[in-house]
């Protein structure tokens, strides 16, 4: 399955949203690389297990099972995480991209490749929608983070 989604980070025309500039979302990209406990319900605990330049590898400890993933760092663009296949999880990946149009109108592109059919019968079709909604679900949570951090707070 293929899920692609944008979240809209700022609005110039909207008064009630505070505006991030660039950095300060780049910043909590980068947070959640080096601390995906906020981000990730679950997760107890973040290995980084390999550093490189522009490239982690990480080991995700949630408890009764133990996942690796691989970082890709573009630097002021985007991160990528590639989950390594293994007997716990079928892999998969997820990049999120800072996106700004035009000054002053940043968004968060969310893409998401999983080993879920892409032609599912109808009753794999209710749990992939379960599964597009929950991830859209984090995603929203991910900016209410960097928000935080970006208020100078500490994520929960």
């Amino acid at each position: 399955m293929n899920f692609e989604h944008l979240i809209q980070i700022n609005d110039p025309e909207n008064p009630l949203i505070d505006p991030l500039h660039r950095d300060q979302l780049w910043q909590g990209l980068l947070y959640r690389v080096e601390n995906p406990v906020p981000f990730l319900p679950g997760l107890e605990s973040c290995t980084i297990l390999e550093r490189q330049a522009n490239a982690l590898l990480r080991e995700l400890d949630f408890g009764p099972a133990v996942i690796r993933d691989r970082v890709t760092i573009i630097e002021t663009h985007s991160v990528s995480f590639e989950i390594e296949p293994s007997e716990v999880h079928p892999g998969g990946s997820l990049h999120i991209a800072i996106e700004e149009p035009e000054a002053g109108f940043l968004f968060l592109r969310f893409t998401y490749e999983t080993t879920l059919a892409d032609n599912p019968n109808s009753e794999e079709r209710a749990y992939i929608e379960y599964v597009k909604s929950a991830y859209h679900q984090s995603d929203v949570d991910c900016v209410r983070i960097i928000r935080t951090l970006a208020a100078g707070g500490t994520p929960e």
